[in-house]
């Protein structure tokens, strides 16, 4: 089984910029059209949240029109940047999202591996949490399948990667969200993103992984007194391939490269 792991798109209304500076709209179609041209074809997409920039109706057009034509089943998350009304709007016809209340799924249909989703984010701030109520409807979802292969899918990581001015609008609630992923040792990755570059760490007797955005790389400072910044690096996505051996990620970047060469 095959999944593309796409993340942080900030869709902006026809014409604009985001940030006033970078055209994230070519650059998801660029990730589609990238996605489109993976052989062999995968079985799910994954969209771990911020599809749009500031929640507005006219950037959920935007995405509703880009993702239309990927012909695959997709799965999302909200993030800090979506507004969770205006985002259950705009993907009221996917069937694994709830009609209210935060957006916790839970979807075993589209292959051997179960992916499971929790929303974290906390209207109105850019930080995420997990409350009392959200960990006990995941301890409650995973075990219902206790011996398949899963996914755990949410927008911001539960963990510091060390880059200050982001680590400041992590999940909260941490420590209770790796105390239920240790009861279930079928969780195969907690897939996230927020961070806008690939990380990878052990949490909660798994493994966490964060997908890069398909549009500007939070700068790698790692310094306590570091000012926020960003880069245009190349963006990317991640592959997921499940067989019976186990769960392998791969680091995709984007685009059109020289190659392929008849050498390795």
């Amino acid at each position: 089984m095959l999944i593309v792991h796409l993340s942080d798109p900030h869709l902006r209304p026809k014409g604009h910029l985001y940030q006033g500076l970078v055209d994230s709209n070519a650059m998801f179609a660029a990730a589609l059209d990238h996605l489109a041209r993976l052989d062999p074809r995968p079985d799910l997409v994954l969209l771990t949240g911020d599809v749009v920039d500031e929640g507005m109706a006219e950037e959920y057009a935007v995405a509703v029109e880009m993702l239309a034509g990927i012909g695959l089943p997709l799965l999302v998350i909200p993030g800090n940047h979506d507004e969770r009304e205006a985002f259950r709007a705009c993907f009221a016809g996917h069937s694994h999202l709830p009609k209210t209340g935060p957006l916790h799924f839970a979807v075993g249909d589209h292959g051997p591996v179960r992916v499971v989703g929790l929303d974290v984010t906390v209207p109105g701030e850019h930080y995420g949490e997990v409350y009392d109520e959200a960990s006990s409807w995941l301890d409650s979802a995973l075990a219902a399948e206790p011996d398949r292969p899963t996914l755990v899918m949410m927008h911001q990581p539960p963990i510091l990667g060390g880059i200050p001015y982001i680590d400041d609008y992590n999940c909260r609630g941490g420590e209770r969200l790796a105390a239920v992923l240790a009861r279930h040792p079928q969780v195969e990755r907690v897939l996230c993103g927020h961070i806008h570059r690939f990380m990878q760490a052990r949490f909660g007797g798994t493994l966490l992984v964060t997908a890069p955005s398909t549009t500007t790389a939070i700068a790698l400072r790692l310094r306590p007194d570091a000012e926020p910044a960003s880069f245009v690096e190349p963006p990317a996505m991640l592959l997921h391939r499940w067989t019976p051996a186990g769960l392998v990620t791969h680091y995709l970047p984007i685009g059109r490269f020289p190659g392929p060469y008849p050498f390795f």
